[in-house]
């Protein structure tokens, strides 16, 4: 309960399933997005298939950070590891799933502004930077982050619960904090374009560095300063946000 990330051990393999399911999914992404160009909004997709590709990208973003989690939940299953940690992890991907829902209504508005002058989208640009850098700073964030990175006493009330729903709530529950932390991350994609893989890596390196380093905290607090910085730089420098400004930036 110290605020430290917790730390993969030896004997956990069933939480190695998770980066094995997030490398599948990273070149999933690769090679069916990699030489494409970042494109705005939903990318022309149906809510099926954009909620398809949002579930894939967020299990390619969110597992390698979650591993440590999921190995921390693995040694209080005496028992059949391997199928309790597939239900955790799918509960945990059910809730970024149903995440796609408003990120879909976001995308398919944000995707308009990319047609209006260009004013418009940099206006719009620096608010989606401004909203996500004010989080990084919130309490809130702290609180999220903070379940994330020591989450030895939610993994204790994960053990209270009856068998059999545990895995399903451990798995819900923990991807609730997870969102809760990650939200504002990942709204940033909207101005770097949904697809933007370089985009994606860098923000997965993030994501991972704030749950699992020893400065995770710092490091939240330095991108959420940098991302309040980019809502001014992008006035200036309308290619920062290609989603939303028709920067044209690569894919990857």
């Amino acid at each position: 309960m110290t605020g430290r990330p917790v730390a993969l051990r030896r004997g956990t393999g069933p939480a190695g399933l998770l980066l094995v399911a997030a490398a599948a999914a990273w070149v999933w992404m690769v090679t069916h997005w990699g030489g494409t160009r970042a494109m705005p909004g939903t990318m022309g997709l149906g809510l099926p298939a954009f909620l398809a590709v949002w579930t894939l990208m967020t299990a390619a973003m969110m597992l390698p950070a979650t591993a440590s989690v999921a190995a921390l939940y693995a040694r209080t299953i005496t028992v059949r590891r391997v199928p309790h940690m597939v239900v955790f992890t799918v509960a945990y991907l059910l809730v970024w799933a149903a995440a796609g829902l408003p990120a879909y209504g976001l995308a398919a508005g944000l995707g308009r502004v990319a047609g209006l002058p260009a004013a418009t989208g940099t206006a719009v640009a620096a608010a989606v930077f401004a909203v996500s850098g004010v989080y990084q700073l919130t309490p809130l964030k702290d609180r999220c982050l903070a379940r994330c990175r020591s989450p030895i006493g939610v993994t204790l009330r994960y053990a209270s619960y009856p068998r059999p729903t545990r895995d399903l709530r451990a798995g819900a529950h923990h991807g609730g904090f997870c969102l809760g932390c990650c939200w504002s991350l990942m709204v940033l994609l909207a101005a770097f374009g949904v697809m933007n893989l370089w985009a994606m890596l860098v923000l997965t390196t993030v994501i991972t560095a704030e749950k699992l380093a020893p400065a995770g905290r710092l490091v939240a607090r330095a991108v959420g300063i940098a991302s309040i910085a980019l809502a001014g730089a992008v006035f200036w420098v309308p290619a920062l946000a290609p989603g939303l400004t028709g920067g044209a930036a690569p894919g990857m």
